[in-house]
């Protein structure tokens, strides 16, 4: 960090980013927040507040209210109100640090309070006949199906994030146990590494893939990464959502959050088959427990519903 004092938003901006970087996030992590703090930045421009010395709290009380009927230009909707608390949060991220960098004196956002979000179940898992169902649309579309099909079998045996599958390389299969192979998730969320079991089932997909699909794919750009694009480059995050979502349309399902359904779905059928709680964390690779218990109460409805309609004493 320059041995001036950051002044603009923009040097606040530049020294945080460098900390971020140093202090060893993920290039991800830090796309998100830059991403953030811009909203932020371009909000503060149009109400003429040039420095972070500058603002007050009522400034960021007003920015809440701002957040609360920004349209987003993409979606044409109001933000949800997770999205509204990231956004925010970010902010107070940003001056909790530059607290502790001593780039400022005094944090405006130390008395400041967040949005409370309502916790909400996740509502993208399908049963596994209807997976199944999912699975065969791609049967029907040539060699990319092959492709295709790989994908969404191994979204669902690994619970892998959309980025998560993205990154995967060739070599990072791996296959020594014949009874059970792993699959090496890399610079998963928070920079993190892990191992997951993929299924034998869809291993045999990939290997359908590699050997007839890959090869026509491959270009000189493509390196490692298993899974290729029509262009032949890895997938971005984004079309693998596209992707997904045209095969759920295809199989007459409407459900949100495409490359989630088979991660929401696989820690659901695991729980409700008799896997613990933590097992399903380390699977999902969740910091906290309390993320994953988010699917006992999948599994709580579930219960409750079926006791709707099969006890004979709930239809009375």
């Amino acid at each position: 960090m320059s041995a001036t004092k950051p002044e603009t938003f923009e040097e606040c901006f530049d020294a945080y980013f460098d900390d971020c970087n140093a202090s060893g996030q993920s290039p991800t992590t830090v796309r998100i927040k830059q991403c953030n703090l811009n909203l932020f930045h371009k909000w503060c421009i149009t109400e003429g507040i040039k420095s972070p010395y500058d603002l007050t709290k009522k400034d960021l009380e007003s920015y809440k209210r701002y957040l609360n009927t920004y349209i987003n230009p993409r979606s044409n909707d109001l933000l949800k109100p997770a999205v509204r608390r990231n956004r925010l949060r970010a902010v107070t991220t940003f001056f909790r640090r530059l607290l502790y960098l001593e780039i400022i004196d005094s944090n405006p956002m130390q008395y400041f309070e967040q949005p409370k979000v309502p916790k909400t179940l996740p509502t993208a898992f399908l049963s596994f006949p209807n997976l199944e169902r999912l699975f065969h649309q791609a049967d029907i579309a040539g060699t990319k199906g092959i492709r295709d099909k790989a994908i969404m079998e191994t979204f669902y045996a690994t619970a892998v994030r959309r980025m998560e599958l993205a990154n995967i390389k060739l070599y990072d299969l791996d296959r020594q146990d014949e009874s059970l192979s792993q699959l090496r998730v890399n610079h998963g969320k928070g920079a993190k590494d892990r191992y997951v079991p993929i299924s034998n089932r869809a291993l045999a997909c990939i290997d359908e893939y590699i050997v007839n699909c890959r090869p026509k794919l491959e270009t000189f750009y493509s390196g490692d990464t298993l899974f290729l694009s029509n262009s032949g480059n890895p997938f971005r995050p984004t079309q693998l959502s596209e992707l997904i979502k045209k095969y759920l349309i295809s199989a007459g399902f409407d459900v949100n959050a495409a490359c989630n359904v088979f991660r929401h779905s696989a820690a659901t059928h695991m729980l409700s088959n008799g896997a613990n709680l933590r097992q399903i964390q380390e699977y999902l690779g969740h910091a906290d427990l309390s993320t994953t218990q988010v699917y006992t109460h999948i599994v709580q409805s579930e219960l409750n519903e079926s006791y709707m309609r099969f006890h004979p004493s709930a239809r009375n």
